[in-house]
């Protein structure tokens, strides 16, 4: 007998899908090799580069691009994705961080203009909020959804300077997270953040590999496995889990001491 794959048949929309060496693009394949249809959206074009790498692996594939800022680009993406398959049975909210092609802005709080503070939580925040929202109905209606919020473990558990948009926005993202979890699971639907440490994508900033180094692991985690855990929460293998933060970062938010092991163990 066949294997099936544990999000077999299910309609996976997967955001901030841009690059090969991303948590998006992991995210995507580990789905499409677990039996899903694809549909992932990025800000950026390259976006169809990824949904051809992905099609060359033999998965279903649909590629859109929207800013996801924008309610009403979301509105027409997520029309085109229920043209084309129907449903969304799994809705993955990773976009977030940088737009394609920037630079993460590093600015201490006092000197963050109001601008700066606005953009971090729309594109970190908001962009979950406008997809999440024109998502939720259909699930409803349904009675069937797994939604998963990449958030982050700066934020909900622990804070890096110059980053306070960012932190406030991630940990905005929890927030809404157990919100939304609440309003919903009477519904068939279940919704659940997971919280990356140090990673080893292409945009982990210079020095951010040092930190991935001390922790008990002694390493960044490879995109692969924050989405194998996202994977897992879109499946029905997390039927009884809604509302919770998972946190992936090899055990570094669990120790005091965060320099080089051999000074202290």
């Amino acid at each position: 007998m066949d294997r099936k794959g544990r999000v077999e048949d299910k309609v996976a929309l997967i955001t901030g899908v841009a690059k090969p060496d991303s948590i998006g693009f992991a995210t995507a394949r580990i789905f499409g090799r677990e039996g899903a249809m694809l549909a992932i959206v990025d800000i950026a074009e390259a976006v169809h580069d990824c949904a051809e790498l992905l099609r060359s692996e033999g998965f279903t594939v649909s590629s859109h691009t929207a800013d996801l800022t924008r309610m009403d680009q979301v509105k027409v993406m997520v029309d085109e994705v229920l043209a084309s398959y129907g449903r969304i049975d799994v809705l993955v909210n990773n976009a977030g961080m940088v737009v394609y092609g920037q630079e993460e802005d590093f600015t201490a709080f006092q000197d963050l203009s109001e601008e700066a503070w606005d953009f971090g939580i729309a594109i970190n925040l908001k962009t979950q909020f406008n997809v999440t929202r024109c998502v939720v109905p259909g699930m409803i209606t349904r009675k069937y959804g797994r939604i998963v919020n990449v958030s982050s473990v700066t934020g909900p558990v622990v804070a890096n300077p110059q980053e306070s948009a960012y932190c406030a926005a991630k940990a905005g993202v929890l927030g809404m997270t157990r919100g939304v979890a609440l309003d919903v699971a009477g519904h068939g639907i279940t919704v659940n953040a997971v919280g990356p440490g140090w990673i080893a994508t292409g945009s982990q900033a210079d020095g951010e590999d040092v930190g991935g180094m001390n922790t008990p692991l002694g390493r960044s985690a490879h995109p692969e496995e924050v989405g194998n855990v996202i994977c897992f929460l879109g499946s029905d293998d997390a039927s009884y889990i809604t509302g919770q933060l998972i946190v992936v970062d090899g055990g570094n938010t669990i120790q005091e001491y965060k320099g080089p092991r051999e000074l202290y163990y």
